[in-house]
């Protein structure tokens, strides 16, 4: 297998396993949360490293995942004493925890490849040529296979635990009520970040975690609102970003890590601004539409009360109408052509009438009222 497969392959594998978890933490209000973690794990690893002086040891995860427990421990302890909120804890706990590890890095740790640009770019390129041996037969690059058993991990949770964490994250007082633990389900979550961050850190390094983490799941968030769909769907947006990002990469030769973190951004943007349902230019073209369907009831509302009112019959005038409603004429004359493509007003000698389908359509919608 050529080095830019491995290089595609890793990215694509980090992308799926990262999406995973991130959907959670989009659908709970936690995306900073993941920055967090993914920083602050740093001194978990930076602790293990000490203790067992090997970064190939796995107590590097589980020190990794321990710290971002703790992370996760420290913030919710201060936000439980209503003195901040959430975002200002995660502001104190995690520059805190995450200059104590580039501190002891830079001071203690100067020797081995734990740097400041490693842990918060990493460098995709570099993943191929720590290799994995099985028997003295190389197997391919490291970072496919711990990522890889993540991934399956990841997957195995979710399907088992995905009726649990669903509804722990919609409403964790029923899942309280049901006799699930949303505190131990919300931990177990966080558990899973925390491996999941550390296992992709020396490949891919802090700033592409939570790319990968945040950007496709929010992307999904924004075309659907089903669960399964959504985590289907910001793994497949992780996995077009990542080998799009990667070919830019190559094309421009600049950081791979860079690249997939723009494109992931890109993504976004433009799902963010033409995604069918929540996309910016759908929710313009709604309020726009609600606005000239307010407009047209109240019109009709105006002329049938002036109807009724013998008396005010030449209040139904154009230009009366425009003066007190204080409309725009080209906005009024928009509603009143509106009202006649419906069938619902004429116009005669410059007073508006309803006809009887407008009759109706004013009647139905008081009843509509009185039943509400």
């Amino acid at each position: 297998m050529s080095a830019h497969l491995e290089i595609q392959l890793i990215a694509v594998i980090v992308a799926i396993a990262c999406s995973i978890p991130g959907v959670f933490l989009v659908l709970r209000k936690m995306a900073m949360m993941s920055d967090a973690i993914s920083h602050t794990i740093l001194l978990g690893i930076v602790t293990a490293f000490f203790i067992v002086s090997d970064l190939n040891s796995p107590f590097l995860i589980f020190g990794a995942a321990l710290m971002g427990i703790v992370t996760v421990y420290l913030v919710e302890l201060l936000n439980k004493t209503r003195l901040m909120a959430e975002d200002s804890a995660i502001g104190i706990i995690f520059p805190l925890l995450f200059s104590i590890a580039i501190i002891i890095i830079s001071k203690y740790a100067g020797s081995i490849h734990l740097d400041v640009d490693s842990v918060l770019l990493g460098e995709l390129a570099f993943a191929p040529f720590n290799r994995m041996f099985i028997y003295n037969i190389d197997v391919g690059a490291r970072a496919i296979y711990s990522m890889g058993s993540i991934l399956i991990l990841n997957i195995i949770l979710v399907t088992i635990f995905f009726k649990e964490l669903k509804l722990a994250t919609f409403d964790p007082g029923l899942a309280a009520i049901l006799g699930f633990s949303p505190s131990l389900i919300h931990y177990g979550l966080m558990t899973s970040v925390s491996i999941t961050a550390v296992a992709a850190f020396e490949a891919v390094g802090s700033i592409l975690v939570i790319a990968f983490m945040i950007g496709p799941a929010i992307s999904a968030y924004l075309i659907t609102d089903d669960l399964r769909k959504m985590l289907i769907l910001s793994g497949i947006i992780g996995i077009v970003n990542a080998i799009l990002g990667f070919h830019l990469a190559v094309l421009f030769d600049v950081s791979i890590a860079g690249s997939i973190s723009l494109v992931i951004g890109i993504s976004f943007m433009l799902i963010f601004v033409f995604a069918p349902e929540r996309g910016i230019i759908t929710v313009v073209r709604r309020r726009r539409i609600q606005a000239i369907n307010f407009a047209a009831k109240s019109l009709l509302f105006r002329i049938y009360n002036h109807e009724v009112n013998l008396n005010k019959r030449g209040e139904n005038a154009v230009e009366n109408i425009c003066e007190h409603l204080n409309w725009k004429k080209d906005f009024l004359n928009s509603i009143i052509r509106k009202l006649k493509r419906d069938g619902l007003i004429v116009e005669k000698n410059g007073i508006l009438k309803l006809t009887k389908s407008g009759q109706k359509s004013v009647l139905l919608a008081c009843e509509d009222v009185i039943a509400i």
